[in-house]
Protein backbone atom coordinates (compact mmCIF):
# COMPACT_ATOMS: atom_id res chain seq x y z
CA UNK A 1 0.00 0.00 0.00
CA UNK A 2 1.10 3.65 -1.05
CA UNK A 3 -0.45 6.47 1.11
CA UNK A 4 -2.23 8.70 -1.25
CA UNK A 5 -0.70 11.72 -2.72
CA UNK A 6 -3.19 13.81 -0.80
CA UNK A 7 -1.37 12.58 2.68
CA UNK A 8 -4.88 11.54 4.85
CA UNK A 9 -3.83 8.23 5.28
CA UNK A 10 -0.59 6.38 6.72
CA UNK A 11 0.76 3.01 6.42
CA UNK A 12 0.29 0.48 9.00
CA UNK A 13 4.01 0.83 10.34
CA UNK A 14 3.71 4.67 10.29
CA UNK A 15 0.83 4.13 12.64
CA UNK A 16 1.84 2.12 14.66
CA UNK A 17 5.35 4.05 14.98
CA UNK A 18 3.04 6.99 15.54
CA UNK A 19 1.36 5.29 18.61
CA UNK A 20 4.46 4.06 20.41
CA UNK A 21 5.99 7.23 20.69
CA UNK A 22 2.91 8.87 21.63
CA UNK A 23 2.99 6.11 24.32
CA UNK A 24 6.15 6.44 25.24
CA UNK A 25 6.07 10.58 25.77
CA UNK A 26 2.58 9.99 28.28
CA UNK A 27 4.69 7.53 29.86
CA UNK A 28 7.64 9.64 30.10
CA UNK A 29 5.60 12.70 31.23
CA UNK A 30 3.21 10.84 33.92
CA UNK A 31 7.33 9.69 35.54
CA UNK A 32 8.30 13.38 35.39
CA UNK A 33 4.84 14.32 37.19
CA UNK A 34 5.36 11.45 39.69
CA UNK A 35 8.99 12.37 40.54
CA UNK A 36 7.84 16.25 40.85
CA UNK A 37 5.04 15.17 43.09
CA UNK A 38 7.27 12.49 45.32
CA UNK A 39 10.13 14.91 45.67
CA UNK A 40 7.96 17.76 47.24
CA UNK A 41 6.15 14.72 50.01
CA UNK A 42 10.42 14.00 50.30
CA UNK A 43 11.33 17.56 50.84
CA UNK A 44 8.26 17.97 53.82
CA UNK A 45 8.90 14.62 55.42
CA UNK A 46 12.91 15.41 55.35
CA UNK A 47 12.11 19.14 57.39
CA UNK A 48 9.73 17.23 59.41
CA UNK A 49 12.31 14.36 60.26
CA UNK A 50 14.95 16.77 60.99
CA UNK A 51 12.23 18.83 63.74
CA UNK A 52 11.66 15.76 65.38
CA UNK A 53 15.31 14.86 65.78
CA UNK A 54 15.98 18.23 66.81
CA UNK A 55 13.26 17.93 69.66
CA UNK A 56 13.76 14.58 70.89
CA UNK A 57 17.58 15.80 71.54
CA UNK A 58 15.94 18.49 73.67
CA UNK A 59 14.08 16.95 75.12
CA UNK A 60 16.46 14.51 75.98
CA UNK A 61 18.93 17.18 77.14
CA UNK A 62 16.08 18.60 79.37
CA UNK A 63 16.34 15.14 81.71
CA UNK A 64 19.22 15.62 83.11
CA UNK A 65 18.70 19.17 83.42
CA UNK A 66 15.80 18.58 85.15
CA UNK A 67 17.39 16.06 87.26
CA UNK A 68 19.89 18.24 88.54
CA UNK A 69 17.52 20.78 89.14
CA UNK A 70 14.76 18.83 91.24
CA UNK A 71 18.26 17.85 93.24
CA UNK A 72 19.54 21.14 94.11
CA UNK A 73 15.96 21.93 95.26
CA UNK A 74 15.98 19.07 97.23
CA UNK A 75 19.57 19.84 98.43
CA UNK A 76 19.17 23.21 99.10
CA UNK A 77 16.16 25.60 99.97
CA UNK A 78 18.14 28.85 97.82
CA UNK A 79 16.39 30.07 95.01
CA UNK A 80 19.39 31.31 92.44
CA UNK A 81 21.23 28.36 91.47
CA UNK A 82 18.09 25.75 91.57
CA UNK A 83 15.96 28.83 89.47
CA UNK A 84 18.51 28.50 86.95
CA UNK A 85 18.90 25.13 85.97
CA UNK A 86 14.45 25.06 86.57
CA UNK A 87 14.86 27.84 83.93
CA UNK A 88 17.13 26.41 81.76
CA UNK A 89 14.94 22.99 82.06
CA UNK A 90 11.97 24.44 81.56
CA UNK A 91 13.54 26.17 77.95
CA UNK A 92 14.29 22.73 76.34
CA UNK A 93 10.96 21.58 77.15
CA UNK A 94 9.03 24.28 75.34
CA UNK A 95 11.59 24.79 72.72
CA UNK A 96 11.19 20.44 72.43
CA UNK A 97 7.24 20.96 72.21
CA UNK A 98 7.34 23.57 69.76
CA UNK A 99 9.95 21.70 67.74
CA UNK A 100 7.58 18.23 67.95
CA UNK A 101 4.88 20.66 66.71
CA UNK A 102 6.32 21.57 63.70
CA UNK A 103 7.23 18.45 63.01
CA UNK A 104 3.74 17.19 63.42
CA UNK A 105 2.44 19.68 60.98
CA UNK A 106 4.79 19.14 58.58
CA UNK A 107 4.21 15.50 58.79
CA UNK A 108 0.34 15.98 58.24
CA UNK A 109 1.21 17.86 54.67
CA UNK A 110 2.61 14.60 53.32
CA UNK A 111 0.41 12.97 51.26
CA UNK A 112 0.31 10.59 48.47
CA UNK A 113 0.81 11.64 44.40
CA UNK A 114 -3.03 12.09 44.17
CA UNK A 115 -2.20 13.57 40.51
CA UNK A 116 -0.17 10.45 38.77
CA UNK A 117 -2.22 7.98 40.18
CA UNK A 118 -5.50 9.80 38.69
CA UNK A 119 -3.04 9.97 35.39
CA UNK A 120 -2.36 6.45 35.13
CA UNK A 121 -5.72 5.53 36.28
CA UNK A 122 -7.15 7.70 33.25
CA UNK A 123 -4.20 5.90 30.88
CA UNK A 124 -4.77 2.72 31.58
CA UNK A 125 -8.29 3.10 31.22
CA UNK A 126 -7.95 4.62 27.85
CA UNK A 127 -5.40 1.75 27.00
CA UNK A 128 -8.33 -1.14 28.33
CA UNK A 129 -10.27 0.52 25.72
CA UNK A 130 -8.05 0.76 23.30
CA UNK A 131 -7.44 -3.10 22.90
CA UNK A 132 -7.05 -4.33 19.40
CA UNK A 133 -9.60 -6.41 17.73
CA UNK A 134 -8.43 -9.98 17.05
CA UNK A 135 -7.03 -10.71 13.62
CA UNK A 136 -5.05 -12.40 11.47
CA UNK A 137 -2.27 -10.00 10.52
CA UNK A 138 0.28 -12.70 8.98
CA UNK A 139 0.09 -12.92 5.17
CA UNK A 140 -1.79 -16.04 3.35
CA UNK A 141 -0.45 -19.69 4.36
CA UNK A 142 1.92 -18.25 6.94
CA UNK A 143 1.12 -18.99 10.73
CA UNK A 144 0.61 -16.06 12.53
CA UNK A 145 3.22 -15.41 15.09
CA UNK A 146 2.80 -17.58 18.65
CA UNK A 147 0.35 -20.32 16.93
CA UNK A 148 0.14 -24.10 17.66
CA UNK A 149 1.33 -26.29 14.87
CA UNK A 150 -1.86 -27.66 13.89
CA UNK A 151 -3.42 -29.68 10.52
CA UNK A 152 -3.68 -26.96 7.70
CA UNK A 153 -7.23 -25.86 6.75
CA UNK A 154 -8.17 -26.47 3.36
CA UNK A 155 -10.07 -24.49 1.51
CA UNK A 156 -11.72 -25.75 -1.39
CA UNK A 157 -12.97 -23.66 -4.58
CA UNK A 158 -15.91 -24.34 -6.78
Amino acid sequence: MSPASNGDERSLGELFSSATAELSALVHDEIALAKTEIRQDVKRAAIGSGSLVVALALCLFAVPMGCMALAYVIHRTGLPLDASFGIVCGAFVLLGLLLGLLAYGRFRKVKKPERSIASAKQTAAVLQKAKPHPRDLAPQGAEPLGATVAAPALETKM
